[in-house]
């Protein structure tokens, strides 16, 4: 039994004082520190003082144990936090860096400086939140160069956009961080340069309309001439104020020739353009047909009245010509003749059709004409049975004769 318990004490002092031994933390100069903190972790009492890394035997005096625990009591080390963000929030609230760690927090206290990140961070920590750490300064380097591509980016996009080269936000040097923020740039730039260019293009229009309003002769502001597409929009703005203009003056010219056409009076513009002789005279055309159309209706209406046509007293053949011509071109005339012509022919009285009332005159001159030949017929047709009448009479006064002449030779014999 005495054996069982001297093995199990010799286990027990091995193992707890591997672990005592083995937590981390910062030491004095006699290679050992007190624990303050989660102690039991390590198989300490708080408050016990003890070495690491083969440091003084636990069998120092106490006097030195409290020498050292005194002089750096306002030290920390590692098991002084309850979480590992309080040991970072304290770090950076020092300042401490991998160049300056006087609490030895970084390397595990081992007196080494290690990478800056102290008491070795959790896995998956971010490590930019650590202050003067390697991840730390390279974010702030990366944030750095995003941000210095993005405003080498902006006005190389902007000035792209606004000569109207395609779209290139790639670029070959810097960093990748660089590169990202130069095509972020690039690319607000080129937004903004396009709205720049249409901006200007539309200056450029309505300047070169201006223009091409008052004049023929186009001269191209410098500012424009130098860019090919603000010089076409002042171009295109000034090519449709004249086209605007030749259109007005054509429509004018034409209403003109309209107007002279109609009036028999022919004034084509003198030493004009060959498209503005030929406005007036189409308005001119236009205006003597419905000159011409005017005399034909009133030569057309004429038929109506007229038995036999008669020119009118005009001072213009060429005025005579197209009444002849639309009295000539009234066929409606022809039926009502006829009409007139077969009421008379078929012995009716005279009823003229409240349609042809404005042709009274041609509708009663045929019926007559028709009626006329009805009375000739019916004449013939009584003169023809008059002759007839004589001639039986005379036929049954001889048949009478004979038959009395025969009778009485029958009474004689």
């Amino acid at each position: 039994m005495g054996k069982k318990i001297v093995f199990l004490g010799f286990i027990f002092t091995i193992l707890f004082g591997s672990i005592a031994y083995a937590h981390p933390g910062r030491t004095d100069s006699n290679g050992g520190h007190t624990c303050r903190t989660n102690c039991g972790r390590w198989g300490l009492s708080t408050g016990e003082y003890h070495y690491h890394n083969g440091g003084g035997a636990t069998t120092s005096s106490s006097s030195s144990r409290s020498t050292s625990s005194s002089t750096n009591i306002n030290d920390k080390d590692c098991t002084d936090f309850a979480t590992y963000d309080d040991m970072i929030a304290y770090w950076n609230s020092k300042g401490y860096s991998a160049t300056y760690d006087p609490e030895n927090l970084d390397g595990w206290g081992n007196g080494q400086v290690d990478d800056g990140i102290p008491c070795e961070a959790p896995y998956g920590y971010d490590l930019t939140l650590i202050n003067n750490s390697p991840q730390q300064k390279a974010a702030i380097q990366e944030e750095k160069d995003n941000e210095n591509g993005e405003k080498a980016g902006y006005p190389a996009g902007i000035n792209d956009a606004y000569q109207e080269k395609p779209s290139n936000m790639s670029i070959s040097n810097g960093s990748e961080a660089y590169k990202v923020g130069y095509a972020v740039g690039y690319n607000k730039g080129y937004d903004e340069g396009q709205k720049k260019i249409e901006s200007a293009k539309s200056k450029a229009t309505n300047d070169g309309y201006s223009l091409g309003g008052k004049q023929d002769k186009m001269d191209i502001p410098t500012v424009y001439a130098s860019h090919a597409g603000l010089k076409k929009s002042f171009e295109d703005g000034f090519n449709k104020a004249v086209a605007e203009r030749v259109e007005e003056k054509k429509k004018q010219l034409k209403e003109q020739g309209y107007s002279d056409g109609k009036k028999d009076v022919n004034s084509p513009p003198l030493n004009g353009e060959a498209m503005f002789v030929e406005a007036y005279q189409e308005g001119y055309n236009q205006g003597q047909s419905e000159l011409k159309k005017g005399y034909m209706k009133q030569g057309y209406e004429a038929a109506f009245t007229m038995l036999k046509y008669q020119d009118p007293i005009l001072n213009n053949d060429k005025f005579t010509d197209w009444y002849k011509e639309g009295f000539d071109s009234n066929k409606e005339i022809i039926k009502i003749k006829n009409k007139g012509y077969q009421l008379g022919k078929a012995g009716e009285d005279l009823n003229i059709p409240p349609k042809y009332k404005k042709a009274e005159t041609i509708f009663k001159h045929h019926y007559q004409l028709g009626y006329k030949e009805y009375e000739d017929k019916q004449n013939k047709i009584k003169a023809a049975g008059g002759a007839g009448a004589v001639v039986l009479l005379v036929v049954g006064g001889g048949w009478y004769g004979f038959r009395k002449k025969r009778n009485r030779k029958k009474e004689i014999n």
